[in-house]
């Protein structure tokens, strides 16, 4: 019999899978449309949710669960960046829900080290959820302009500015 968190994490794992497709997705496009810095940023963060997808299946695992590797839905063939920032808004905002909503099952059966994670998610989510935010804001406020006129001048293949 499965731990009672396995199904809890495993759905989680699902849900960062779908992520990283979807960015990858939303970052390959971006580049073709020549808006670097905001294709880097979807990259970026696809990159975190695979460590969330592996930091999930370390913690299945130790509890003698299976992971399994299914997105738990398909990519949304999204082309347009103000889209595409508000599908990820919408995605990260329901991690963050769902992941809250699972710390409280894991407290209450007792698993303190899962609880822990799916806390430690919810701030990683709502991290992604306020950048996205800071994008789509700066493009209501200043139309795609915004993203091309960050795009020149940066060499290419560089790496965007820190913040």
């Amino acid at each position: 019999m499965n731990h009672p968190s396995v199904d809890l994490l495993n759905q989680a794992v699902a849900d960062e899978l779908q992520a990283v497709h979807q960015y990858m997705y939303f970052h390959f496009h971006l580049d073709d449309q020549g808006f670097g810095p905001l294709s880097q940023l979807f990259k970026r963060t696809a990159i975190v949710e695979m460590g969330h997808v592996e930091t999930l299946a370390d913690r299945i695992l130790f509890l003698k669960g299976d992971v399994n590797m299914a997105a738990a839905g398909p990519v949304a063939a999204i082309t347009d960046p103000a889209e595409m920032l508000s599908k990820a808004i919408e995605m990260e905002r329901q991690s963050a829900s769902d992941y809250n909503k699972s710390a409280q099952q894991c407290g209450a059966s007792a698993d303190a080290a899962t609880k822990q994670l799916f806390e430690a998610l919810v701030g990683d989510e709502e991290a992604h959820q306020d950048a996205f935010e800071k994008q789509l804001d700066n493009i209501n406020r200043f139309g795609l302009s915004y993203l091309a006129l960050q795009s020149f001048g940066a060499p290419s293949g560089a790496p965007p500015a820190a913040k």
